[in-house]
């Protein structure tokens, strides 16, 4: 019998002290061009949340300068326990629970028919993203002016026309007049994800289920909407971090009054207007906290769809 020599063992160390310079140095020379858009990015975003950071422990008033002080968790105590700053946390999540949901179904809806082949389907997949393409302000302004105004308003004149009521939309209903607004602009980026996902179904697990009898409703049931719950998944983070943070619609419409104020609109009024840079700063650290938890959820999606594509390849 003759012994067999056991392979060497391979560790991390030797493989880093093995690996020759001119080595590392190519690969440090391939990531050097990254580095000045590594720069740009902390600069223009890491270093101002640290200097946000810092300002929220302060009482700091922008009219008093020489008062200021260390104030500890004090700004975030105010920001959780103050009436005013705990409604307008409420309508945040309100807001976004709405247009998050509404929209996630109305984008299903829209995406279920534009799945089907049909005369002149591009045409109207462009008109229905084209919601989506307006600058937000532009978009508030449209339904405040040529869709709201109780004067001259698109809904009040096709009211008119059938003898109905001619109601002030933004003084009466004023959230739900901002929730139209942003479902309106946020169907079509739902849309686009669940077509996505539509046509990334397997056309032979279809075929094969139609051959065994499943109707539309047995295969939209069981087999289409377990294959999007990723990507509703995916819609509903992604949404729900750009309406948590959203201002121009309540700023636009309703200016925060009829008790509209998000989180965005309140750190507003706290810094440019009551001049609180304190609180106002802790609020915004509140705000990005909350879009970063989100984010976190929306990237775990992301990377699971990913290893779920490569899977099939």
């Amino acid at each position: 019998m003759t012994a067999t020599a056991a392979p060497p063992v391979t560790t991390a160390a030797t493989t880093r002290a093995a690996k020759p310079p001119g080595g590392r140095l190519r690969s440090w020379a391939t990531r050097a061009p990254l580095l000045p858009a590594l720069v740009f990015m902390v600069v223009v975003t890491q270093l101002p949340f640290v200097a946000t950071l810092v300002i929220s422990f302060f009482d700091w008033n922008a009219l008093y300068p020489q008062a200021r002080s260390f104030a500890g968790l004090a700004n975030y105590t105010e920001v959780l326990t103050d009436p005013d700053l705990r409604r307008s946390v409420f309508t945040t999540i309100l807001l976004t629970a709405t247009v998050v949901l509404v929209s996630l179904g109305l984008g299903l809806g829209l995406a279920l028919l534009l799945d089907r082949r049909f005369p002149g389907r591009g045409v109207v997949r462009t008109l229905l993203i084209a919601p989506f393409l307006l600058v937000p302000v532009a978009a508030a302004l449209l339904w405040k002016h040529v869709l709201y105004n109780p004067e001259y308003g698109l809904f009040n004149g096709l009211l008119g026309v059938v003898g109905g009521p001619q109601p002030d939309w933004v003084s009466n209903t004023p959230l739900l007049a901002i929730e139209a607004s942003l479902i309106w602009q946020w169907t079509p980026f739902m849309m686009l994800i669940l077509l996505a996902g539509l046509q990334s179904r397997s056309p032979e697990l279809l075929e094969a289920a139609r051959i065994d009898g499943a109707n539309d409703w047995q295969i939209f049931r069981h087999m289409t909407l377990p294959h999007l719950r990723r990507y509703l998944e995916l819609g509903a983070l992604l949404g729900s971090i750009y309406i948590v943070q959203n201002f121009d619609a309540v700023f636009t419409i309703t200016s925060g009054g009829l008790g509209t104020a998000n989180l965005p609109y309140t750190v507003y009024q706290s810094f440019y207007q009551a001049h609180e840079n304190g609180l106002a700063s802790a609020a915004g650290v509140l705000v990005v906290i909350g879009s970063i938890i989100i984010a976190t959820f929306a990237l775990r999606v992301v990377s699971s769809l990913f290893r779920e594509e490569a899977s099939r390849v």
